[in-house]
């Protein structure tokens, strides 16, 4: 009876022991990123998606803190809204650094290619101790790895023509609402998508991007309208047409 006692307390003292470790596990993935820095830059320095490339310069090594940060992190050990969150955070952030690192001698990123080599080919961008390119991170982990055609709307370009630099960094525990929300504001800014009669205007980002759409256009635009821009492409459904507007690429600075 003693042994027996004694092997049920053991027992349970096991448990107690075990069970705090193992419940600890997903709470160390949740602190692995601290956006606090970046959010704090892109509220100060993003305005109305308008980037003040001269003030932001001023705190280029806070900047640059926030990247050794993103460096220092295995993305494969994140779940996968905050690996989603954490490669639109490090295109965006890795893009601000690009531009300040030629600031003020551009007025395009396209200043900062070549014909042979442009911006987002270039091996800068530092991953998990591995260099690697914007278009590495767009084209061969967000689009394929995540297939969204929401993140068109979360990535920045740092063009006039690209949807505007959120002032905040995305988040595992908001992201869909976060995506949500810039595309929606996006497809409502009449400057980017518009309907002219029969002919829905849009973005060239629905050009390039067709497939991620399943090149279904209209549809998605239509999903996301709102107002009188929706009934009026609701009420002209089955004869629109699109078509893409020239996309310009200077710089998104205020």
């Amino acid at each position: 009876m003693i042994i027996q006692k004694w092997s049920h307390l053991y027992f349970i003292a096991t448990i107690f022991i075990v069970l705090p470790v193992v419940e600890a596990q997903p709470l160390l993935a949740t602190q692995l990123i601290d956006n606090t820095i970046y959010g704090e830059l892109l509220q100060k320095y993003v305005i109305n998606g308008k980037v003040n490339y001269t003030g932001l310069k001023s705190e280029e090594s806070r900047l640059d803190s926030y990247l050794e940060q993103l460096a220092s992190i295995d993305p494969d050990k994140l779940s996968y809204h905050q690996r989603f969150a954490f490669y639109i955070n490090a295109y965006n952030a890795w893009t601000l650094k690009l531009i300040l690192s030629h600031y003020p001698g551009i007025s395009s990123i396209k200043d900062i290619g070549s014909f042979f080599s442009s911006p987002w080919k270039k091996d800068f961008v530092r991953i998990n101790g591995a260099k690697v390119t914007l278009d590495h991170i767009e084209h061969d982990i967000l689009r394929p790895e995540f297939k969204d055609p929401r993140v068109h709307f979360a990535i920045n370009c740092a063009a006039i023509s690209c949807p505007p630099l959120a002032n905040f960094p995305f988040d595992a525990n908001h992201l869909d609402r976060q995506l949500e929300t810039r595309t929606r504001a996006f497809i409502n800014t009449p400057k980017s998508n518009y309907l002219k009669g029969d002919i829905l205007w849009v973005s060239r980002i629905f050009k390039w991007f067709g497939e991620d759409f399943n090149d279904k256009i209209y549809d998605f635009v239509l999903s996301y309208a709102q107002g009188d821009f929706k009934r009026r492409l609701a009420a002209k459904k089955g004869q629109i047409k699109v078509k893409y507007l020239d996309y310009d690429w200077s710089l998104n600075g205020s």
